[in-house]
Formats: structure tokens, sequence, C-alpha cells
């Protein structure tokens, strides 16, 4: 009896470690397909999952949009979480974050699996971070010194353009949305209106554009009160890409220094508030500028062209793009640190 147990005891330990072996080898085979590292060697498209909807705001998109705008293939775009244990990216606007509660993972199931934070928002309207410490492996913001660098926009190469400027019937308008009259903006918007005239547009002053008339109308003015609601390396936003450059009227800066400025734009595309020592100073090169001194500022067009980034599936799309060269063991122990820097 007692040698009849040992051997079923001996047949039990073989089938468990044979059982064993054939788990570790499915574990291996299964690491190896979803690994994406390994898969362009077994023809699989990369997954990217975006973990919500920014700002909570729908919009429509197949998987292979990012083949139809860049040409980029192998790479599908999800909003199917269902698809989360098998997707290489999982992407987390920080809207998603700050409302999405209980559905949000608090975990990645593979140690593969690739987490990116998303914003656009300066770190002055950026909170809830805290909770995400050594979660992400890569950042997509405005900053250049993101892992993807998603703009607001840019000027782009085009040849032999032509140096056309809109029909000029105004001075100055502003459109403003969020209002405080403790912001340095507006500050500067009260001391300006003592000198000049400013054509104030938009929520705040209860004149809101449609979006069919913004440009339209703004084109109408000579300048433009580019004014960022904070001030932050890089954060230059539609406020300067949209209202003015694509507008076709010239911009007056108010956000980093003008260096930073003329890391995206040419030095004389742009008026910048602080090379003037007071309101008026300003007031009064805008309101006596000869049309020889105006042209100028329009010279950037022989060159460039505007080129915004407000189309989502566009954005989303540079992941697929720059997939290829992101840094595969990175891990940022604190994002907050890092973009509160």
């Amino acid at each position: 009896m007692a040698s009849c147990i040992s051997l079923t005891r001996k047949k039990l330990a073989a089938m468990m470690c044979l059982l064993s072996a054939a788990l570790w080898n499915l574990m291996s085979v299964s690491h190896l397909f979803h690994d994406p590292s390994q898969a362009q060697a077994h023809n699989r498209s990369l997954t990217v999952l975006i973990w919500g909807w920014p700002f909570g705001h729908a919009f429509n998109f197949t998987q292979d949009v990012c083949a139809t705008l860049h040409g980029t293939t192998g790479c599908h775009l999800t909003w199917n979480r269902s698809l989360y244990n098998q997707s290489d990216v999982v992407v987390f606007h920080h809207w998603v974050l700050q409302h999405g509660g209980s559905s949000l993972p608090r975990s990645k199931l593979h140690p593969w699996q690739k987490w990116v934070w998303l914003s656009l928002e300066s770190p002055a309207h950026t909170k809830i971070l805290a909770g995400w410490d050594g979660m992400f492996n890569w950042v997509m913001t405005y900053r250049r010194d993101s892992d993807i660098f998603l703009p607001y926009g840019e000027l782009v190469p085009q040849p032999s353009g032509n140096v056309n400027i809109p029909e000029k019937t105004s001075l100055v308008s502003w459109v403003i949305s969020n209002y405080y009259h403790t912001q340095e903006r507006a500050h500067l918007v009260h001391d300006l209106s003592k000198h000049i005239k400013i054509d104030v547009y938009g929520k705040a002053n209860r004149k809101p554009l449609c979006p069919a008339c913004l440009l339209a109308t703004i084109s109408k003015y000579k300048f433009y009160l580019a004014f960022e609601n904070s001030i932050y390396q890089d954060y230059i936003t539609e406020k300067l890409w949209r209202n003015a450059l694509l507008a076709g009227t010239v911009p007056v800066v108010m956000g980093p220094p003008r260096a930073n400025y003329q890391q995206f734009i040419p030095s004389e595309a742009f008026i910048h508030v602080d090379d003037f020592s007071s309101a008026k100073e300003l007031a009064d090169f805008l309101a006596t500028m000869n049309d020889s001194l105006y042209r100028r500022y329009f010279e950037w067009k022989r060159n460039y062209a505007v080129k915004l980034w407000d189309n989502w599936a566009e954005r989303f799309c540079t992941i697929c793009q720059q997939y290829p060269s992101l840094p595969q063991g990175k891990v940022y122990p604190s994002v907050e640190r890092w973009f509160q820097a």
C-alpha cells in the first residue's frame, strides 16, 4: 500500500511539473505576442486605448484613422475599455483623471503596457496629480520637453507664399471667456484702455462670437491681444495660433518671455508686452504704427503657413507616429513634480 501511494505521489508530482512547464510556456508565448517591442515581428498592430473622452466631448473616428490622416499603419486607436487587457498604450486625458472616479484603473495589467498622461492646460489649471505617482511612462503636453510634444499650433514651410493681409477697419480686439479682475492680463487691458480703444468679445463681455464669426471678426483688426491666462514655459495657445496668426492680425502677446516665443515663431511676427516700459508706451506704439512697419509683421507668410493642432484624432495619432522612438523603460516618479517644475 505504501509503495502504491508513493508511486501515485511521484506521478502526481510529474504531472504537476509538466503542467507548470506548459503554463510557463503559454505565459511566455502570450507575453511575446502582446509585448509591443515584438509586435512588428509578429505583424500585430499597436493598440492605443484612449480612456475617456477629453472634456467629456465625444467624437467619431475609425480604427485606421491614423493611416488616413498620416499614412501611419499598424496602429489602431480605440475607446473600447474591454480591450484594456491587450492595449499596448493607454492614454489618460487629465480631465478624465479628475472626473473618472471609480471607473479608472489603478494598476497596469502587464509590465509592458505604457500609460500616457495628456494635458494641454497650464499647471495653474491642472490639479489632482499626486495620487498617480509612478504610474505614467510618458507625458504628452504643450511643453517641448514632453515625451510626446503636442503644441497648439506651428508654422509649417510653404514655398513662395503670398503676403495677404485682410482689410483693416479697427485697431485692437480681445476675445475673453474666463475673466477675473485679479488676472495680470486684466490689469494690462484696463491700463491700455485708458489710451486706446479695445473691442472686447467673448462670454466674459457678453459678446460671444459664433465659431464661424470668430476669425472673420478678428481679421478686421490690426492687432489682437493674445494674452495667456497664466504664464508658463511653452504655454502658447490658440490665442496666438488661431485668433491672431491664422486670422491675419498682428499678435500682441503676454505669456512666457520673448525668447520662448521665438522658439516657435519669427521674432518679427509678434509684439511682446515685455518690450515696453508702460501700458501707455505700448498703446502709443500700436496707435502710431505706419503701414510700412505694420506689413513687416506679415513677412513670415512668404515662407510659412499656420497649422493648428486642434483635431483630437490627429493628436492621438501622434503617439502612433512617435512610438518607435519613445523611451521604453521610462517611468515618472511624479508627473506633478515634473509639470510644476
